[in-house]
């Protein structure tokens, strides 16, 4: 396949406007300037087509301008665009419905609505501390959660995402996130990886650092997204609630990139068989709508009136991009997800057997990861030769995004098929041969 000359002139221009005017903090990773989009497919200002597999770091959930999507947008624009919290609106209503409907424990349900997954997460924080009138929490390596004061606190993928911004949020303890493909921790007998990391966090936290009471929250990404894509083992999830109904801390899954039907379920927590106290979400809740949702318990979200608010959050348009998108995943989406998405992952795993330089395939649905290696014995992160991977598929028409050290993750629009699914493979199989051969291997 012949690469495309990027950036085109069109492209060129406005990128160096860009590079006048806008913050220098946004990490662009390849110079694509969109232009309009359908489905999966998107179109840069010089009309060069792409398949879209970041899906907007996994937002575009039923795919860019689906008409359902764009009809629920325009019918609420005419009626009116914008009313604060201070009042009520339907849409916003319904939407809690829709949320406590698919609350993954059988418990009264409260939402508070936000305008992203990290003003989500710090409503997560502050809920925490309130309802357990505790000080302390616990994070995980890897973990990416957000840029703002506290939740950059408990990210941990990165540490320039904190470079010149300390001294941070107070009380927060990171433990390594089970990763069965390079396990940070040895495992202790008798026990397997996940219960290896959980006894950790009692063992060594909890025992030498801060008595379990005094924990208000354990905040984890129930599949780990920044991080590589991760999926913890089945005995981690378990052992954690069980750690949390011990101590009494609240168990809050960060779903702002796993959930809203990305694996295969509506919450990635679903697949590990435990209930979380509380939820956060944003990044697929709405189609590419800016909006987020803290859900809890209701026994949990006891916090006072006036206690935590916002101007933004709820509001009506993105709301009914909300409940036609969560109507899409409910009516087709989801199950799309599962088939396309396990026949994307067997296509991953065609691969790994052509090139050494793949040391893992994981995920599950429509949030898939390839881990680069240098070699599979010792497992050495390959990063520039993943960084080659996505330069190479950019140029021959594919969008893809790194994750991890080495690893690119496969996130695109939930309504994604199979024949889109084969074309981008194509892309990545070539891309891959052309990243081997620059740094010889294979």
């Amino acid at each position: 396949m012949q690469p495309m000359n990027l950036p085109g002139p069109k492209a060129k221009a406005l990128i160096e406007r860009d590079q006048k005017v806008i913050s220098p903090s946004y990490p662009r990773g390849y110079p694509f300037v969109m232009d309009h989009g359908r489905g999966t497919e998107v179109w840069d200002v010089d009309g060069n087509r792409f398949l879209d597999f970041a899906a907007g770091i996994a937002v575009v959930t039923t795919g860019h301008s689906h008409p359902k999507i764009v009809k629920a947008i325009q019918d609420q624009a005419e009626k009116f665009i914008h009313i604060s919290s201070d009042f009520y609106h339907e849409n916003w209503i319904r939407l809690g419905e829709k949320l406590a409907e698919h609350a993954p424990w059988k418990e009264d349900t409260c939402s508070f609505m936000t305008n992203s997954g990290t003003e989500s997460v710090e409503g997560a924080i502050k809920l925490a501390r309130y309802h357990t009138q505790a000080s302390h929490f616990i994070g995980f390596l890897g973990a990416f959660h957000g840029r703002t004061i506290g939740a950059v606190t408990f990210t941990a993928s990165k540490a320039n995402y904190k470079n010149g911004f300390f001294p941070l949020m107070n009380g927060v303890l990171h433990a390594p996130y089970p990763n069965p493909y390079r396990p940070l921790l040895a495992r202790k007998p008798g026990m397997g990886d996940g219960e290896t990391v959980v006894s950790y966090i009692e063992e060594e936290l909890i025992g030498r650092l801060v008595p379990g009471k005094d924990v208000a929250g354990i905040l984890i990404e129930p599949i780990q997204g920044e991080g590589g894509y991760l999926v913890p083992p089945d005995d981690f999830f378990p052992a954690l609630r069980k750690l949390c109904d011990k101590y009494g801390i609240l168990l809050i899954a960060d779903e702002v990139q796993c959930g809203m039907g990305r694996t295969g379920k509506f919450w990635a927590i679903e697949h590990f068989g435990v209930e979380p106290d509380v939820i956060t979400s944003a990044k697929g809740i709405a189609s590419g709508m800016p909006l987020g949702a803290l859900v809890a318990k209701k026994k949990v979200m006891n916090w006072p009136k006036g206690s935590h608010g916002n101007t933004y959050g709820g509001n009506p348009i993105s709301c009914a991009a909300s409940l036609a998108t969560i109507q899409l995943i409910e009516d087709e989406l989801m199950e799309n997800t599962r088939v396309v998405g396990a026949y994307c992952k067997d296509g991953l795993f065609d691969l790994q057997k052509k090139h050494p330089s793949i040391g893992d395939v994981r995920g599950m649905g429509f949030m898939l990861g390839v881990e680069f290696v240098e070699d599979r014995e010792s497992k050495a992160p390959a990063e520039k030769l993943r960084d080659d991977v996505v330069d190479f598929a950019f140029e021959r028409g594919l969008l893809l995004l790194g994750c991890g050290k080495s690893v690119i993750r496969i996130a695109p629009p939930l309504s994604t098929s199979k024949s889109e699914v084969d074309d981008a493979l194509k892309i990545i199989d070539e891309s891959i041969s052309l990243a081997e051969k620059k740094h010889s291997l294979g």
